[in-house]
């Protein structure tokens, strides 16, 4: 994969993060303050700035009572 795929395939993830926590209802700092990450952070993953952590990725789809594979959806 070559970095531009790669920046496109943060994105996506992000994306879906952020659909989803809209969906549920969930302000940012309601999601932070569930998952124990940063405010920032979860900014940062949700415009697919960084490249998280697997855990993260966890907590976050603990709190959004999903499975992990739904921030994936629409990948290519």
């Amino acid at each position: 994969m070559d970095q531009k795929r790669y920046d496109t395939f943060l994105k996506c993830v992000g994306t879906n993060i952020r659909r989803i926590r809209n969906e549920k209802g969930l302000t940012m700092e309601a999601l932070a303050h569930e998952t124990e990450i940063e405010y920032r952070q979860i900014g940062r993953i949700e415009r697919g700035e960084i490249n998280t952590t697997i855990i993260s990725l966890v907590r976050i789809a603990e709190v959004l009572k999903v499975d992990i594979s739904e921030f994936f959806n629409s990948i290519t």
